[in-house]
């Protein structure tokens, strides 16, 4: 192409696709810039001030069971972060424990086992059709406040480990936890090491083809085992027990913590049970039969052959379900329990600072929304294909 022959730039299409873009992002500005300024002078015609300098006021209030140390005399600013905390923890586990329980169902939905299935399938209608709040109050009203008292607790374990190892009460659950010391951080180090093996060498198996395969299988295998034997006896374990009606020792976890993390558990898993089978079904079928063809059993073939192509559809549906976990979580002030919603709530309510409380738990759960995202579509990238 001659120079003359080249496009004008007013009428170059990338100089009106810049243009429409600077447009779209003044009008964004602009839009944001007049509702602050309204905020502003609604508050200001109110005689009420705007600023964040409240969250160095004093508590005035407690919090049951916080993960980190706080007293009444503690700042607002500390109620968030122990609010924050909790919510974090409540969507960590839930996360897991959904992932877990929504991965087997939905296989078990296409099970060949006629009872398996119908089971799995009345699993997935029950709970996705019920509301979540409901869910909660009948974990919380009809299960856990419905356990035996202190006095007289209900014992798991004590068959198992010589001792007591679980009491369960209507005051919450107490487990066994491990002396946070320096052994405790070389063994868990130690197990983490481990698991790290048997995924390099799990990995590197389905790579490679290798006549003498039985050698993975040794290394996973001793991975395995020396994990499970580290963690039960290479840590030094604080076992609870019952003393003049009181359960101590251990690590607590109360009927309000136990309840959101078990109905968002089960409530999220009938939605990625769901997804799950809808990326197995989307496979086609001429993959299971060459899969069989070549002699694989049928837990191979799903693990080898169905589930990393189900992924590719899989992922984005399941990130979805994940922020869905974490907004819902805020249902805890239904059940008393002080997460990040709730302990705002109750800042909102001494304070009278109602946009300033609004804007930082939506900055917060935006945050947490994102760093998810991030993390899932990191991983969406990972399991497509790649084009040459």
């Amino acid at each position: 192409m001659q120079q003359s022959d080249k496009v004008p730039w007013w009428r170059d299409r990338r100089t009106f696709e810049i243009v429409g873009q600077g447009l779209v992002l003044g009008i964004v500005i602009a839009t944001i810039t007049w509702m602050g300024q309204n905020l502003i002078t609604n508050l200001q015609r109110l005689n009420l001030g705007f600023g964040f300098d409240f969250l160095s006021r004093s508590a005035s209030f407690g919090i049951a069971n916080p993960p980190i140390k706080f007293l009444p005399t503690d700042s607002y600013l500390r109620a968030l972060v122990v609010g924050l905390l909790n919510s974090l923890r409540v969507t960590f586990f839930g996360i897991i424990i959904a992932t877990i329980l929504g991965v087997t169902i939905g296989i078990s939905k296409l099970s060949d086992n006629w009872l398996v299935s119908k089971l799995a399938s009345a699993y997935v209608e029950v709970l996705r059709n019920t509301p979540l709040l409901l869910q909660l109050f009948f974990w919380y009203f009809a299960v856990f406040l419905r356990l035996p008292k202190t006095e007289a607790p209900l014992v798991i374990g004590d068959r198992l480990c010589g001792s007591p190892c679980f009491f369960l009460t209507n005051r919450g659950l107490n487990v066994p936890w491990f002396e946070l010391d320096i052994g405790t951080l070389w063994v868990l180090g130690a197990i983490l090491g481990c698991l790290v093996l048997a995924i390099v060498v799990w990995n590197y198996r389905q790579r490679i083809v290798s006549v003498n395969s039985q050698l993975w299988w040794v290394l996973i295998g001793f991975s395995a085992i020396a994990s499970i034997l580290l963690f039960w006896w290479g840590i030094d374990w604080i076992i609870p027990e019952q003393i003049n009606n009181l359960i101590k020792g251990g690590l607590y976890l109360s009927p309000e913590f136990a309840t959101l993390l078990i109905g968002l558990s089960i409530y999220t898993s009938a939605f990625i049970a769901e997804v799950v089978r809808a990326g197995i079904q989307s496979v086609d079928r001429g993959q299971w039969e060459a899969a069989r063809a070549l002699g694989l059993n049928s837990t191979a073939v799903m693990q080898l052959v169905i589930l990393p192509q189900a992924l590719r559809v899989m992922i984005p549906p399941l990130t979805s379900e994940y922020l869905n976990l974490i907004k819902n979580s805020s249902l805890a002030i239904a059940i008393g329990y002080s997460d990040l919603y709730a302990i705002s709530n109750t800042i909102f309510n001494q304070t009278g600072k109602p946009i300033e409380i609004v804007l930082i738990v939506m900055l917060i759960y935006l945050t947490i929304n994102l760093i998810i995202s991030l993390i899932m579509n990191r991983l969406n990238r990972l399991v497509q294909l790649t084009e040459r």
